[in-house]
């Protein structure tokens, strides 16, 4: 069977089980979700419109990082894990030995935009320069064609997903200089580099705004087009896990779904970033 046909039939369950679910199957009150200050906003979006249909059901978000939304499931603590990353082997194995099942669910694709000041001259670069710019091999803008000034690096926390994804599509595993400047989330690195004009950073696209300016990489925009098409180089998927898959009709199988709904591609689309149904 093709993708859009699996993902069609998807869809159709999905949205069959929010109509035909009757109000008594949907034990499950309280919803935890922790992880990902990437996939945080379609989370935070989701849950704003779930609580809306369903006033009973109190939904909570929070975003620690990757790596901390899997030890939260691991450990129990959170009902979905919210991640920018697959789990690691590592995480699996100490998931399997505390008796749980972890369960991908692909809720989004996105693009991770290489961003810099809106008054720099720069408007793209290729895969291998970003990287001599992290690696410390390439200083200067002015080595780039740009000012005479030296380059400012900004880079997500290592426990980040957002961080192993550039780590493993840009940098090919090679060490970030000791001079790069660490901060906890997407929003942080877009407000460092709109405040510091010989700044670069990297961003998840549903944080790209008019504060900052995202690169060509390699002659490609990052857009819902060309990463969708799998043009763009520096594209993922964004993940929530949950322990098992969900009982179907409970709240937490109708939430964890909703991306397969009209509702949810809208939500999605409209925070920025690619509905799996247009992949």
């Amino acid at each position: 069977m093709s993708r859009s046909r699996i993902i069609t039939a998807l869809a159709i369950i999905a949205v069959a089980g929010w109509s035909m679910i009757p109000a008594a199957a949907l034990a499950q009150q309280k919803i935890i979700i922790d992880g990902s200050t990437t996939v945080g906003p379609i989370a935070k979006a989701f849950a704003e419109y779930y609580m809306s249909l369903n006033k009973d059901v109190n939904i909570t978000v929070s975003e620690s990082g990757s790596g901390n939304g899997a030890k939260s499931l691991i450990n129990g603590m959170c009902d979905i894990a919210d991640m920018s990353r697959f789990m690691k082997d590592t995480e699996f194995k100490a998931a399997v030995e505390k008796g749980r099942t972890p369960v991908a669910h692909v809720v989004a694709v996105d693009g991770l935009a290489i961003v810099v000041h809106p008054s720099s001259p720069i408007n793209g670069l290729t895969v291998e320069q970003v990287r001599g710019i992290y690696t410390g091999a390439i200083t200067n803008w002015k080595e780039l064609g740009g000012p005479d000034v030296a380059i400012v690096m900004i880079s997500r926390d290592t426990n980040s997903g957002t961080y192993e994804t550039f780590e493993e599509l840009v940098m090919n595993k090679e060490k970030i200089h000791e001079k790069a400047e660490y901060v906890g989330s997407n929003g942080a690195i877009r407000q460092r580099v709109q405040s510091t004009p010989a700044a670069i950073g990297y961003v998840g696209l549903g944080f790209v705004d008019r504060s900052v300016k995202a690169l060509e990489i390699g002659g490609v925009a990052p857009d819902m087009n060309t990463v969708s098409s799998g043009i763009y180089p520096v594209a993922r998927p964004l993940f929530m896990f949950t322990n098992g898959y969900p009982k179907l009709g409970s709240h937490l199988h109708r939430f964890i779904t909703l991306y397969l709904s009209p509702k949810g591609q809208e939500i999605v689309e409209e925070i920025g970033f690619v509905p799996v149904t247009r992949y």
